[in-house]
Protein backbone atom coordinates (compact mmCIF):
# COMPACT_ATOMS: atom_id res chain seq x y z
CA UNK A 1 0.00 0.00 0.00
CA UNK A 2 1.34 3.41 -0.92
CA UNK A 3 2.44 5.65 1.96
CA UNK A 4 0.04 8.42 0.92
CA UNK A 5 -2.89 5.99 0.80
CA UNK A 6 -2.10 4.62 4.27
CA UNK A 7 -1.90 8.14 5.71
CA UNK A 8 -5.23 9.04 4.12
CA UNK A 9 -6.92 5.92 5.56
CA UNK A 10 -5.58 6.57 9.06
CA UNK A 11 -6.65 10.22 8.87
CA UNK A 12 -10.21 9.23 7.90
CA UNK A 13 -10.41 6.67 10.74
CA UNK A 14 -9.14 9.20 13.30
CA UNK A 15 -11.47 11.93 12.04
CA UNK A 16 -14.44 9.56 12.38
CA UNK A 17 -13.45 8.66 15.95
CA UNK A 18 -13.00 12.34 16.82
CA UNK A 19 -16.46 13.05 15.38
CA UNK A 20 -18.03 10.24 17.43
CA UNK A 21 -16.54 11.53 20.68
CA UNK A 22 -17.61 15.11 20.02
CA UNK A 23 -21.13 14.23 18.74
CA UNK A 24 -22.03 11.25 20.91
CA UNK A 25 -25.01 13.18 22.34
CA UNK A 26 -26.59 13.35 18.89
CA UNK A 27 -27.89 10.82 16.39
CA UNK A 28 -24.87 9.66 14.39
CA UNK A 29 -25.89 8.69 10.86
CA UNK A 30 -23.35 6.44 9.11
CA UNK A 31 -24.69 7.45 5.70
CA UNK A 32 -24.11 11.14 6.50
CA UNK A 33 -20.61 10.38 7.80
CA UNK A 34 -19.86 8.57 4.57
CA UNK A 35 -21.02 11.57 2.55
CA UNK A 36 -19.10 14.08 4.71
CA UNK A 37 -15.83 12.13 4.44
CA UNK A 38 -16.39 11.43 0.73
CA UNK A 39 -15.82 7.70 1.06
CA UNK A 40 -18.19 4.75 0.61
CA UNK A 41 -19.90 3.38 3.72
CA UNK A 42 -18.32 -0.05 3.18
CA UNK A 43 -14.82 1.40 2.78
CA UNK A 44 -15.31 3.71 5.77
CA UNK A 45 -16.32 0.78 8.00
CA UNK A 46 -13.36 -1.29 6.81
CA UNK A 47 -10.65 1.32 7.44
CA UNK A 48 -12.18 2.22 10.82
CA UNK A 49 -12.10 -1.43 11.94
CA UNK A 50 -8.51 -1.79 10.73
CA UNK A 51 -7.52 1.19 12.89
CA UNK A 52 -9.55 0.51 16.05
CA UNK A 53 -10.30 -3.22 16.03
CA UNK A 54 -14.08 -2.72 16.10
CA UNK A 55 -16.61 -1.30 13.67
CA UNK A 56 -18.21 2.14 13.92
CA UNK A 57 -21.49 0.86 15.39
CA UNK A 58 -19.61 -1.09 18.09
CA UNK A 59 -17.55 1.98 18.97
CA UNK A 60 -20.61 4.22 19.25
CA UNK A 61 -22.31 1.64 21.48
CA UNK A 62 -19.20 1.25 23.66
CA UNK A 63 -18.75 5.01 24.13
CA UNK A 64 -22.46 5.51 24.93
CA UNK A 65 -22.41 2.75 27.54
CA UNK A 66 -19.25 4.16 29.13
CA UNK A 67 -21.06 7.49 29.30
CA UNK A 68 -24.12 5.80 30.83
CA UNK A 69 -21.99 4.03 33.44
CA UNK A 70 -20.62 7.40 34.57
CA UNK A 71 -23.95 9.26 34.43
CA UNK A 72 -25.64 6.61 36.56
CA UNK A 73 -23.21 7.52 39.33
CA UNK A 74 -22.89 11.30 38.89
CA UNK A 75 -26.50 12.19 37.95
CA UNK A 76 -27.91 11.24 41.31
CA UNK A 77 -31.41 12.58 40.61
CA UNK A 78 -31.85 11.29 37.05
CA UNK A 79 -34.03 8.26 36.42
CA UNK A 80 -32.74 5.32 34.40
CA UNK A 81 -35.12 6.41 31.64
CA UNK A 82 -33.48 9.88 31.65
CA UNK A 83 -30.02 8.32 31.41
CA UNK A 84 -31.16 6.09 28.54
CA UNK A 85 -32.36 9.17 26.61
CA UNK A 86 -29.15 11.08 27.32
CA UNK A 87 -27.14 8.20 25.89
CA UNK A 88 -29.10 7.89 22.66
CA UNK A 89 -31.39 4.96 23.49
CA UNK A 90 -34.96 5.14 22.22
CA UNK A 91 -36.35 2.97 25.02
CA UNK A 92 -35.48 2.11 28.60
CA UNK A 93 -35.76 -1.62 27.88
CA UNK A 94 -33.24 -1.56 25.02
CA UNK A 95 -30.86 0.45 27.21
CA UNK A 96 -31.15 -1.99 30.13
CA UNK A 97 -30.56 -4.95 27.80
CA UNK A 98 -27.43 -3.35 26.25
CA UNK A 99 -26.11 -2.26 29.66
CA UNK A 100 -26.56 -5.70 31.19
CA UNK A 101 -24.86 -7.32 28.23
CA UNK A 102 -21.85 -4.99 28.64
CA UNK A 103 -21.51 -4.83 32.44
CA UNK A 104 -23.17 -8.09 33.55
CA UNK A 105 -25.64 -6.24 35.77
CA UNK A 106 -28.62 -3.90 35.40
CA UNK A 107 -28.25 -0.10 35.59
CA UNK A 108 -30.04 -0.20 38.96
CA UNK A 109 -27.57 -2.76 40.33
CA UNK A 110 -24.72 -0.62 38.98
CA UNK A 111 -26.01 2.45 40.84
CA UNK A 112 -26.44 0.43 44.04
CA UNK A 113 -22.68 -0.11 44.43
CA UNK A 114 -22.39 -2.75 41.69
CA UNK A 115 -19.85 -0.49 39.98
CA UNK A 116 -17.45 -1.05 42.89
CA UNK A 117 -17.50 -4.81 42.37
CA UNK A 118 -16.96 -4.44 38.61
CA UNK A 119 -14.21 -1.86 39.05
CA UNK A 120 -12.40 -3.99 41.64
CA UNK A 121 -12.29 -6.94 39.23
CA UNK A 122 -10.53 -4.73 36.68
CA UNK A 123 -8.10 -3.40 39.28
CA UNK A 124 -7.20 -7.01 40.12
CA UNK A 125 -5.91 -7.42 36.55
CA UNK A 126 -2.93 -5.25 37.52
CA UNK A 127 -0.62 -6.59 40.24
CA UNK A 128 1.23 -3.28 40.44
CA UNK A 129 -2.05 -1.40 41.07
CA UNK A 130 -3.05 -3.86 43.79
CA UNK A 131 0.34 -3.35 45.46
CA UNK A 132 0.00 0.44 45.42
CA UNK A 133 -0.31 2.07 48.84
CA UNK A 134 -0.79 5.59 47.43
CA UNK A 135 -3.37 7.85 49.09
CA UNK A 136 -5.10 10.45 46.92
CA UNK A 137 -7.64 11.82 49.38
CA UNK A 138 -5.81 15.13 49.85
CA UNK A 139 -5.40 15.88 46.13
CA UNK A 140 -7.49 18.82 44.92
CA UNK A 141 -7.78 19.55 41.19
CA UNK A 142 -7.78 22.90 39.46
CA UNK A 143 -10.44 23.58 36.81
CA UNK A 144 -8.89 24.64 33.50
CA UNK A 145 -9.88 25.36 29.90
CA UNK A 146 -7.68 23.38 27.51
CA UNK A 147 -7.19 24.04 23.78
CA UNK A 148 -7.20 21.45 20.98
CA UNK A 149 -3.85 19.68 20.88
CA UNK A 150 -2.53 18.29 17.57
CA UNK A 151 -0.48 15.21 18.34
CA UNK A 152 1.57 12.56 16.59
CA UNK A 153 0.85 9.16 18.10
CA UNK A 154 1.29 5.41 18.28
CA UNK A 155 -1.73 3.37 19.36
CA UNK A 156 -1.34 0.54 21.88
CA UNK A 157 -3.94 -2.20 22.44
CA UNK A 158 -4.09 -2.76 26.18
CA UNK A 159 -3.34 -0.76 29.31
CA UNK A 160 -0.37 -2.72 30.66
CA UNK A 161 3.42 -2.79 30.70
CA UNK A 162 3.67 -3.36 26.94
CA UNK A 163 2.93 0.38 26.72
CA UNK A 164 6.67 0.79 27.43
CA UNK A 165 7.53 -0.55 23.95
CA UNK A 166 5.23 2.04 22.38
CA UNK A 167 6.85 4.89 24.29
CA UNK A 168 10.31 3.64 23.31
CA UNK A 169 9.31 3.87 19.64
CA UNK A 170 8.16 7.46 20.17
CA UNK A 171 11.39 8.20 22.01
CA UNK A 172 13.30 7.00 18.95
CA UNK A 173 11.36 9.52 16.85
CA UNK A 174 12.11 12.29 19.37
CA UNK A 175 15.84 11.55 19.25
CA UNK A 176 15.95 11.15 15.47
CA UNK A 177 14.30 14.56 15.04
CA UNK A 178 16.37 16.20 17.79
CA UNK A 179 13.16 17.46 19.39
CA UNK A 180 13.68 19.85 22.29
CA UNK A 181 10.27 21.44 22.89
CA UNK A 182 7.40 18.96 23.04
CA UNK A 183 4.86 17.40 25.38
CA UNK A 184 4.45 13.67 26.04
CA UNK A 185 0.78 12.78 26.48
CA UNK A 186 -0.99 9.51 27.28
CA UNK A 187 -4.55 9.54 25.90
CA UNK A 188 -7.07 7.01 27.25
CA UNK A 189 -9.65 6.27 24.57
CA UNK A 190 -11.28 3.84 26.99
CA UNK A 191 -11.90 4.35 30.69
CA UNK A 192 -9.75 1.71 32.45
CA UNK A 193 -12.03 1.71 35.49
CA UNK A 194 -14.81 0.09 33.45
CA UNK A 195 -12.98 -1.50 30.50
CA UNK A 196 -10.91 -4.72 30.84
CA UNK A 197 -7.28 -3.64 30.66
CA UNK A 198 -6.40 -5.82 27.66
CA UNK A 199 -9.22 -4.14 25.68
CA UNK A 200 -8.30 -0.52 26.48
CA UNK A 201 -7.15 1.72 23.65
CA UNK A 202 -4.08 3.57 24.94
CA UNK A 203 -2.56 6.30 22.77
CA UNK A 204 1.03 7.47 23.32
CA UNK A 205 1.34 10.99 21.88
CA UNK A 206 3.85 13.73 21.38
CA UNK A 207 2.81 17.34 20.81
CA UNK A 208 5.75 19.31 19.39
CA UNK A 209 5.84 23.07 19.85
CA UNK A 210 6.22 23.31 16.06
CA UNK A 211 4.69 20.65 13.80
CA UNK A 212 7.47 21.24 11.29
CA UNK A 213 9.95 19.88 13.87
CA UNK A 214 8.66 16.34 13.24
CA UNK A 215 9.80 14.81 9.97
CA UNK A 216 8.09 11.42 9.89
CA UNK A 217 5.65 10.00 7.38
CA UNK A 218 5.11 6.92 9.53
CA UNK A 219 3.31 8.62 12.39
CA UNK A 220 -0.38 9.54 12.06
CA UNK A 221 -1.89 12.60 13.74
CA UNK A 222 -4.74 12.87 16.21
CA UNK A 223 -6.53 15.89 17.67
CA UNK A 224 -7.02 15.91 21.46
CA UNK A 225 -10.29 17.69 22.26
CA UNK A 226 -10.47 21.17 23.72
CA UNK A 227 -12.76 21.78 26.68
CA UNK A 228 -13.06 22.26 30.43
CA UNK A 229 -11.05 19.77 32.46
CA UNK A 230 -10.30 18.96 36.08
CA UNK A 231 -6.48 18.94 36.30
CA UNK A 232 -4.80 16.73 38.91
CA UNK A 233 -1.06 16.95 39.59
CA UNK A 234 0.46 13.65 40.69
CA UNK A 235 3.79 11.89 41.23
CA UNK A 236 4.27 8.17 41.75
CA UNK A 237 5.14 4.77 40.24
CA UNK A 238 3.36 2.75 37.53
CA UNK A 239 0.83 0.97 39.79
CA UNK A 240 -0.27 4.24 41.41
CA UNK A 241 -1.64 5.54 38.10
CA UNK A 242 -4.39 2.95 37.59
CA UNK A 243 -5.37 3.13 41.25
CA UNK A 244 -5.52 6.93 40.92
CA UNK A 245 -7.80 6.77 37.86
CA UNK A 246 -10.17 4.52 39.81
CA UNK A 247 -10.17 7.07 42.65
CA UNK A 248 -10.90 9.94 40.25
CA UNK A 249 -13.90 8.28 38.63
CA UNK A 250 -15.36 6.38 41.56
CA UNK A 251 -14.58 8.65 44.51
CA UNK A 252 -13.73 12.20 43.52
CA UNK A 253 -16.15 12.50 40.59
CA UNK A 254 -19.11 10.99 42.46
CA UNK A 255 -18.63 13.38 45.38
CA UNK A 256 -17.75 16.44 43.29
CA UNK A 257 -21.21 17.12 41.74
CA UNK A 258 -19.50 17.36 38.33
CA UNK A 259 -20.31 15.12 35.39
CA UNK A 260 -17.64 13.78 33.11
CA UNK A 261 -18.12 13.90 29.35
CA UNK A 262 -17.25 11.35 26.65
CA UNK A 263 -14.02 13.17 25.76
CA UNK A 264 -11.07 10.91 26.64
CA UNK A 265 -9.03 11.73 29.72
CA UNK A 266 -5.30 12.24 29.25
CA UNK A 267 -2.05 12.65 31.16
CA UNK A 268 0.65 15.20 30.33
CA UNK A 269 4.02 13.95 31.57
CA UNK A 270 6.73 16.05 33.13
CA UNK A 271 8.47 12.72 33.77
CA UNK A 272 7.35 9.53 32.03
CA UNK A 273 7.61 6.35 34.14
CA UNK A 274 7.81 4.22 30.97
CA UNK A 275 11.01 6.05 29.96
CA UNK A 276 12.55 7.05 33.31
CA UNK A 277 15.31 4.97 34.90
CA UNK A 278 13.61 4.86 38.31
CA UNK A 279 10.14 3.99 36.85
CA UNK A 280 8.58 7.05 38.47
CA UNK A 281 6.22 9.59 36.89
CA UNK A 282 5.41 13.24 37.42
CA UNK A 283 2.34 14.29 35.46
CA UNK A 284 -0.90 16.23 35.25
CA UNK A 285 -4.06 14.20 34.64
CA UNK A 286 -6.99 15.85 32.84
CA UNK A 287 -10.61 14.69 33.15
CA UNK A 288 -13.25 16.38 30.97
CA UNK A 289 -16.08 17.77 33.14
CA UNK A 290 -19.23 19.85 33.09
CA UNK A 291 -21.47 21.18 35.86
Amino acid sequence: MKKETLQKRVKIANNIMYYIYTHIDTHIDIEELSYDFQVSKFHMQRIFKEAFGKNIYESIKSIRLQKAANLLLTNKYSTISNIANLCGYSSQSSFIKAFKQRFEMTPKQWKNNGYKEYSTKILQQSKSALNSSADFSKITPTIVKMPNLDSFYIRNKGYNKNVKNTWQKLQTLILNNNLKNYKQIALLHDNPTITPLNECQYIACIVPEKKSDVNSHRLPKFKISEGVYAKFDLEGVHGDMLKFIHWVYHDWLINSEYETTTKPSYAVYNKNNFLSEDNRFDMSFYVSIKF
